[in-house]
């Protein structure tokens, strides 16, 4: 199998240009592109090399965009907690096997990391936006200086999700886990995943590298209920991240994460009110990380044609909001169409 996927994102008024040919204007790019081969005669076992989405640690690091059961992967982001740090939209440049094998499915990837230069960031630690916050001496460039003997170090990521479903199993032909099949399907899947990238963070005090290692685990539950086509979502991980002592990243940072959703489809309205709430609690940050999303979704045409109404708040989060107390609130109102 060949897979392309070229897209475009974030086109807004406020960077439309003039002739669309000037300035820095959002541009077609290359968000998917990999070659895979079947190596067993089952689906035990396929084997693909490329720019992938074949991503480890929890199911929404492997969400599709299509299907979401809340409007967006919650923000901030620690699920897709790579996200421009190591990877080009979510996206590694590696080689990966996966496979199928009765209940059990499996992921799991060895890839390159993203030139630190080109990361948000470029690697910084961002505890120092937080008031209180306990400063680090990492940065999360490694792979961009040598080790003492000059020999070039942190190039390499390995990650992998390991995944039981009790009922029904989900389809694996392509790395895009759905957010919610509207019932139409009984799924309850449990995972475990990991994300390892060896000597990745550079300590500026001691020149010396440490390894990031981060270790998750969660359940998945959609399912048809009472008989008339209504369908509940459920969804819990908990990740346990280790950049180094202190370190904050992007969207994470050393300690921390709970995640949790839960929505219900009302099938004869085309309805699915939701709830979704994270909490990630950072050891070099006094207050947790805290973000609320309350909406829902009215179906014209099932996930191809929907409308979603959602209010979302951030609170404790200097990243996103400097000057204004850390908090986030928004009423946000999206229309979602794909053919």
């Amino acid at each position: 199998m060949i897979l392309t996927h070229i897209g475009l994102n974030n086109q807004t008024p406020g960077n439309l240009t003039s002739l669309g040919n000037n300035g820095n204007s959002s541009q077609f790019f290359l968000h998917d592109a990999w070659t895979e081969f079947k190596v067993s005669n089952n689906n035990a076992l396929y084997v693909g090399t490329g720019l992938h989405y074949w991503k480890g640690l929890t199911r929404l690091a492997n969400q599709s965009t299509l299907n979401f059961m809340t409007m967006d992967n919650t923000r901030p982001f620690a699920q897709w907690h790579s996200l421009g740090i190591t990877d080009q939209f979510a996206r590694h440049m590696g080689v990966y096997a996966k496979g199928q094998i009765g209940q059990f499915d499996y992921r799991i990837a060895m890839n390159n990391p993203l030139n630190p230069a080109n990361a948000l960031g470029a690697g910084q630690n961002f505890g120092g936006a937080f008031p209180g916050s306990t400063n680090s001496d990492l940065t999360y460039d490694g792979n961009a200086n040598a080790d003492s003997s000059g020999d070039p170090v942190g190039n390499t990521i390995i990650e992998g999700y390991f995944r039981y479903n009790l009922f029904n199993t989900e389809s694996t032909k392509l790395p895009y886990q759905v957010g919610t099949y509207h019932g139409k399907k009984k799924v309850l899947g449990i995972g475990l995943g990991f994300f390892s990238h060896g000597k990745g963070m550079y300590n500026n005090v001691t020149n010396e590298h440490e390894s990031v290692f981060h270790i998750a685990g969660d359940v998945f539950y959609d399912a048809p209920v009472g008989g008339n086509g209504n369908a509940i979502n459920a969804y819990a991980s908990f990740i346990n991240f280790n950049y180094g002592e202190n370190y904050v990243s992007r969207w994470a940072g050393t300690g921390s994460n709970l995640y949790a959703q839960f929505g219900y489809f009302i099938k004869d309205l085309k309805l699915m009110p939701y709830i979704a709430y994270q909490s990630g609690s950072y050891e070099a940050l006094q207050d947790n990380i805290t973000a609320t999303d309350i909406g829902v979704n009215y179906y014209v045409n099932g996930h191809f044609a929907k409308v979603t109404l959602e209010y979302h708040t951030i609170r404790g989060d200097y990243r996103d909001a400097p000057g204004t107390n850390g908090d986030v609130t928004r009423w946000r109102l999206q229309t979602h169409i794909f053919l």
